[in-house]
């Protein structure tokens, strides 16, 4: 068998929850796996009193645990059989001195325990003081030779003062397997006290060993997974269970409450990408029934579906960069995946700070984009609802989406292209037409984008995008400064015609090296812009699409970015509103974050990609903080100054010599140009995108235009000039 606003935190409050008071001086090893065990095959039943403490067991064979049929984490070979009963003695010099004693089982596949005649522990098996014939009621496999965590059970202190004793106790545990075709069995048993004084000393701890998680409650609900042995792995999913604590507002909770959020099967699997070669991993989930099909639940508050993702953070010692940038889009009014922070117990060990969050999929409250069905395939039907994203290629085929017809700019390897994945419908259920349906639809707003006249209301980029979208969308990633913005885990989505035709740019996903936490392509320069990766990183893979520098050329769309980004600072993004919501968050985690940190103890140490290293929770935090302070003043002071890119190396009249003088000016400029000798118009208009000024006018005998516009207030504008012939222009000009 072995196999290789705020967030909305009703459940959180600001409690003093954590540590409980445990006088523990350090840990000893009462019973070790490879001690001399007496041992009972069971091809028959043994005597009933065989668990008590003064059973004669001299009839009994004797060796070193664990027993089983001979493979690597066997010390003593037995035959083939059901079940193996073994005892042990051991002495404790004072049991007073016992805070606490942990069994630790290392099995294959069901066992029950009991020390001095009372059942301390039991996995996989059912009814009391079971049979030497009674087959585990489930497979599980042992964990310590797949370098995984053994099965924990702590006991309580009643518990202790009930079974330990002063001199000679007895250790008895009974192992089973799952059937009789059943290649192998394992039992290897583990007692570990924690002693209140340095005074006794028993055998030596087990290198792997770790102390259990020492508190009692805390404020963020829990979750505890258990995998009954299987490893989980990339993929595919295993069946697990999940149960989920969360008590309410004001009401801590604690690790030996009931389920009552979550109490169920589960998928789960090992998720990310270069995440994975940390220790801390982090899980994609699905809800299951007991008969391992999907089944939709809410989780914590959030909407009811079956796909979620429970993220880890390791590099971000904040513990909160995804949790903030997901919040910074939903202020802007769009959907972005909503979290709950929490502490996960994987198999009874604790595992840290997580983030439960919802996982990007078509859904009336994720993406909310129509159901597409594969017999979708024409008219109106076939166009929507889709999700197409651009990212890395784990987890999904090269072969399969489309690369853009476009090239990155600045791009220096040929190879370089904007390979665009299927999402929804997933890559190996879109039907043909459907494939082909957004693959033109987003190449044709690329076209429009890349045309001479992508400024044009009618003809332009502005029929196929919900421009809105997109400036927020690149605020949001302006502001974390994403050094993996724009050009990974970037979605678009597109809904039916009917209800809408445009293309959405979103939701936001995976912003964890955001902030000033990645120490490379001036990923920890609170100046400068993100969209201009490509400038600072040329070369490197996955650059970003030519979008954003196109769409800068857009006086309209610059000025409406100014106007969003004036109106979103005014409220949730201004700096008392950020720094408030950080600080929300902190004081949630004061309790959680020392847990987290003593399981995963990275502070003061240096992990990819970090910018900066701080000796505490708390200085990972007022840098966070500071970082972002500092990134909102230099936006503010060049949002505002962002001028309109006019280059004319990508007008398609750039052989036009057009010429804009005084400007500067007092309102009277001379406009020459070599592009026409037909009538212009000739507009102005202000930085909230109102036309101010508009006139048709002739050029004279020397191909110039003259505009009058001294009655205008002082300030910068913007000059458009069109003519009947296509030709096009936009220029900044700025009245004295």
């Amino acid at each position: 068998m072995k196999s290789a606003g705020l967030l909305l935190f009703f459940y959180c409050t600001l409690l003093s929850a954590a540590f409980s008071q445990s006088d523990i001086h350090h840990w000893e090893a009462l019973v070790l796996a490879g001690n001399t065990w007496k041992y009972l095959p069971g091809t028959s039943e043994p005597s009933s009193s065989w668990i008590d403490p003064a059973f004669d067991d001299t009839a009994w064979s004797q060796g070193p645990g664990g027993f089983g049929y001979g493979d690597g984490d066997d010390a003593t070979i037995i035959p083939s059989v059901t079940s193996v009963f073994q005892r042990i003695k051991f002495n404790i010099n004072a049991p007073e001195e016992i805070e606490k004693v942990v069994l630790l089982a290392d099995f294959d596949d069901g066992f029950v325990a009991y020390l001095n005649g009372t059942e301390i522990a039991r996995s996989g098996m059912t009814g009391e003081r079971p049979p030497h014939n009674q087959f585990a009621d489930l497979e599980h496999e042992a964990n310590l030779y797949q370098n995984q965590y053994p099965h924990q059970t702590i006991l309580k202190q009643t518990k202790i003062a009930e079974t330990c004793k002063a001199g000679e106790n007895v250790l008895c545990i009974q192992t089973h397997n799952v059937n009789a075709a059943s290649s192998d069995l394992s039992s290897n048993y583990f007692l570990m006290a924690g002693l209140n004084s340095p005074a006794s000393q028993y055998q030596t701890l087990p290198a792997w060993f770790e102390p259990p998680s020492d508190f009692a409650e805390s404020n963020l609900p829990l979750i505890k997974i258990s995998t009954n042995g299987r490893v989980i792995v990339d993929e595919p999913k295993i069946t697990a269970h999940m149960g989920i604590i969360s008590n309410g507002q004001g009401i801590a909770n604690s690790i030996d409450d009931p389920f009552n959020h979550y109490d169920g099967e589960i998928g789960i699997e090992i998720r990310g990408s270069s995440s994975q070669m940390f220790p801390k991993k982090q899980y994609a989930i699905e809800l299951w029934t007991n008969a391992g099909q999907d089944t939709s639940a809410s989780l914590l508050g959030m909407p009811a579906e079956e796909d979620w993702v429970l993220y880890a953070p390791y590099s971000d010692k904040s513990l909160i960069r995804n949790v903030l940038a997901y919040q910074l889009a939903a202020d802007q009014g769009h959907y972005a995946p909503r979290t709950r922070l929490c502490e996960l117990f994987l198999n009874d060990a604790y595992m840290g700070v997580y983030v439960l969050m919802e996982k990007i999929k078509q859904d009336k409250n994720r993406v909310d984009v129509s159901n597409l069905n594969p017999d979708e395939n024409q008219g109106d039907d076939l166009t929507g609802g889709y999700i197409v994203k651009i990212d890395k290629f784990d987890g999904a085929a090269q072969g399969l989406g489309w690369d853009s017809p476009y090239m990155p700019p600045n791009y220096t390897k040929s190879q370089q292209t904007i390979h665009f994945q299927y999402h929804y419908p997933k890559e190996d259920e879109i039907t043909q037409a459907q494939g082909e349906y957004i693959k033109e639809a987003i190449t044709n707003f690329e076209k429009a984008l890349k045309s001479p006249d992508f400024t044009n209301s009618r003809l332009g980029y502005r029929q196929y995008i919900d421009v809105t979208s997109f400036i927020d969308f690149a605020i949001v990633n302006e502001v974390s400064r994403n050094v993996d913005g724009y050009r990974l885990s970037t979605y678009l989505h597109k809904d039916k015609n009917s209800k809408d035709d445009k293309i959405y740019i979103g939701p936001v996903w995976d912003y964890n090296l955001a902030f000033g936490n990645a120490n490379y392509c001036h990923g920890e320069y609170t100046t400068g812009w993100a969209w201009n990766f490509n400038n600072i990183c040329n070369g490197d893979a996955w650059l970003i699409p030519f979008w954003w520098q196109r769409l800068l050329r857009d006086p309209q769309f610059v000025l409406e970015l100014q106007q969003r980004w004036v109106d979103l600072r005014k409220d949730t993004y201004s700096t008392a509103s950020i720094m408030a919501y950080i600080d929300s968050l902190a004081t949630v985690l004061d309790k959680p974050q020392q847990r987290n940190f003593s399981k995963w103890p990275v502070l003061s140490e240096w992990i990819w990609p970090n910018n900066y290293v701080g000796n505490s929770y708390g200085n990972e935090i007022e840098y966070l903080k500071n970082w972002i302070s500092n990134r909102l003043t230099w936006l503010d002071q060049n949002i505002a100054q962002l001028e309109v890119v006019t280059g004319l190396e990508d007008m398609a009249n750039d052989h036009e010599n057009i010429t804009v003088y005084p400007n500067p000016g007092r309102g009277i400029f001379t406009i020459s140009t070599q592009a026409s000798l037909a009538e212009m118009n000739i507009s102005l208009h202000d930085q909230l995108g109102r036309v101010v000024y508009s006139s048709a006018r002739k050029p004279n005998e020397d191909r110039k235009y003259q505009l009058d516009a001294a009655g205008l207030t002082p300030g910068i504008y913007i000059l458009h000039l069109a003519d009947h012939t296509g030709f096009k222009h936009s220029a900044k000009v700025i009245i004295e």
